[in-house]
């Protein structure tokens, strides 16, 4: 069952990687050092929980509910959009941010609840890792297609570890106001575009 693993692995992390809301701020999170831990692990966890559901069979019933997708899909835009404003308020003010652990912050209450949003509002995740990975992953029979689950969910946990913790290295970049200005610009341009293409999809 290790080919099929390592195939879950590499099918979970290219849809993980793709550039979006959640990996954009948990790579601002990891640049402060901030709530990391928490944050990785409620990402990795969401996953692990939405590939079991796709591979459970939960993947026909979310083909089968568009109003469910719907719901989502103007909850996500509207949350990201707003979050996406206050980005562009924090690109463009005068505030002093560095990374370090000393700096004024978000608390862990409010961390925990933006990026359970980012995660379970978004009807992309429901798609893409419920459908589509659960579909894969039953192509694989009876206990490949845990095996293949497996996989997608260890992706998930390199993939968010390596991001959440890989983005202290940018600590020095970070250490100049502008560079979080930049950052928080294309976090806002992100999070925006995200949430205007979520309320256009037909």
């Amino acid at each position: 069952m290790v080919p099929v693993l390592v195939t879950g692995f590499g099918v979970g992390l290219s849809l993980i990687v793709a550039i979006g809301a959640q990996n954009a701020y948990v790579l601002r999170q990891g640049v402060r050092a901030e709530h990391v831990l928490p944050i990785v692990a409620i990402c990795a966890l969401s996953d692990a929980l939405l590939i079991l559901a796709g591979i459970s069979g939960i993947g026909a019933v979310v083909e089968r509910a568009p109003v469910a997708l719907t719901v989502f899909r103007w909850a996500g835009a509207a949350f990201l959009v707003g979050y996406g404003l206050l980005a562009a308020r924090r690109a463009f003010g005068t505030q002093s941010l560095a990374a370090g652990a000393g700096t004024a912050g978000s608390t862990l209450r409010t961390a925990v609840l933006t990026v359970l949003a980012m995660t379970w509002l978004n009807p992309h995740v429901y798609l893409d890792t419920v459908l589509l990975l659960g579909s894969i992953a039953n192509t694989h029979g009876g206990s490949g297609r845990w095996s293949f689950g497996a996989g997608a969910a260890l992706a998930s946990v390199v993939w968010f570890t390596a991001l959440g913790y890989g983005a202290r290295l940018l600590g020095r970049v970070f250490a100049r106001p502008a560079a979080w200005r930049v950052l928080d610009a294309l976090i806002a341009l992100t999070m925006v575009t995200i949430g205007v293409s979520l309320v256009l999809e037909t």
